[in-house]
């Protein structure tokens, strides 16, 4: 199957787009009811972390057999039976009456939403040309951007005025409208499509992941989806906003408000990955070579915001969200995965990768909190106590990436 005309192209995309703008915007939307959670259900750090990373249990849990489904049935198919449980998740988060309740919820949640990036990805590698699939995806992660920005000074303003049950409930209504534009956008998947001119083609056809798992390329790049991507998301969908509320003495409505530039800087910094990508592709400046350049600003600048602590409390918000976007390079690697595989196995190369994003996602939130907890235990003090679990991701960050350095040269 050649590449879909052009006026097709777009069409898939929104209708694609507005799935993954709602996933981002649940997934984002605990950082800014952090506070309003805690007070409600007296949570602790470590209650506030796996509440946060049950979303992306969930979510990391239904990636292996998502990659199968999606090479199998198709985008349209897979993503819509399982944005069903995610209208099931906001309902029960709406209706929870305990800790227990919300942390079911957005285990649903997770289960329901994990297609939408993937399912786009996997149909953009047959769909879309070569050039095309890196542009495409900085823009569905832009997209994602959006739904954060929605989940920060939006919620905040309507919190006092709708509470915070009423928004799950629309949520679920919002979902329930973006399946509408998928089923009616998105083409039916053809078991037996021709792959696109020039991609790797296997020696002999695999069922299952095994391939995928051997590649020295998705092996490569393994540590820094656990660690550098996994913390990203950590940081900029949970762990930010306790940072300036407790470390920098932040207002909620101050996080919240931070939150939502940190927000529009990722999603301005997508943009522009998508517009320069295709041109920095066609002068060789790949995915690799670009992650070697420009992660280590990624680590510098972390080191500034742990080491400054409560001294930084200004620039706390313009820090961190110099390191978000710094950390953006890492988004490069999933288009890079997909095409490194034929278009027949790109559902199970992404969604493996995605795997082990999301699993470090749910150790990074969990861990963090864990972490804070037990330090404070030991009669740390609060500032100590951040400081330190972030010092500890900041060392596995630099450790996976002088692991993908040494990868590269071997």
């Amino acid at each position: 199957m050649g590449p879909m005309p052009r006026r097709t192209a777009v069409f898939v995309f929104v209708a694609f787009a507005s799935a993954y703008f709602l996933s981002a915007l649940i997934r984002a939307i605990t950082a800014t009811l952090s506070p309003t959670l805690t007070q409600e259900f007296a949570l602790h750090a470590r209650d506030l972390g796996l509440l946060a990373g049950g979303y992306f249990l969930g979510f990391a849990a239904t990636q292996l057999p998502l990659g199968t489904w999606l090479d199998r049935y198709g985008p349209k198919t897979v993503v819509l039976s399982l944005l069903t449980i995610a209208v099931a998740g906001c309902a029960a988060f709406a209706t929870a009456t305990s800790f227990n309740g919300l942390l079911l919820a957005r285990v649903l949640s997770g289960i329901g939403v994990s297609a939408c990036l993937m399912a786009p990805l996997t149909g953009y590698r047959r769909w879309f040309a070569s050039a095309s699939q890196m542009r495409a995806n900085s823009w569905m992660l832009m997209t994602g951007s959006m739904g954060m920005v929605a989940s920060t000074l939006p919620v905040q303003w309507l919190l006092p005025v709708t509470g915070w049950r009423p928004m799950f409930w629309s949520l679920a209504v919002l979902v329930v409208m973006a399946m509408l534009l998928i089923a009616w956008l998105v083409p039916a998947w053809s078991k037996a499509a021709p792959a696109l001119a020039a991609e790797p083609q296997p020696a002999t056809p695999e069922a299952g992941y095994a391939a995928v798992w051997r590649h020295p390329y998705f092996r490569k790049m393994a540590p820094m989806g656990v660690f550098i991507y996994g913390r990203l998301v950590a940081m900029q969908t949970l762990w930010v906003t306790p940072w300036l509320i407790r470390i920098n003495g932040w207002t909620a409505l101050q996080a919240a408000n931070g939150l939502f530039w940190l927000n529009t800087a990722m999603l301005v910094t997508f943009w522009g990955w998508g517009l320069i990508n295709p041109w920095l592709a066609r002068r060789g400046y790949s995915a690799d070579r670009l992650i070697t350049a420009g992660m280590p600003l990624s680590f510098f600048i972390i080191a500034i915001i742990i080491i400054a602590g409560s001294a930084m409390d200004i620039w706390a918000g313009v820090l961190w969200s110099i390191y978000c976007m710094a950390c953006t390079l890492v988004a490069l690697v999933q288009p890079a995965v997909a095409m490194a595989f034929p278009s027949s196995l790109a559902g199970r190369a992404l969604s493996a990768y995605n795997l082990l994003i999301f699993s470090g996602v749910f150790v990074v939130q969990w861990g963090i909190g864990l972490m804070i907890d037990g330090f404070k235990a030991l009669g740390w003090s609060e500032s100590q106590a951040f400081q330190a679990a972030l010092g500890v991701y900041l060392l596995s960050t630099v450790l996976s990436y002088v692991y993908f350095l040494a990868a590269k040269k071997s």
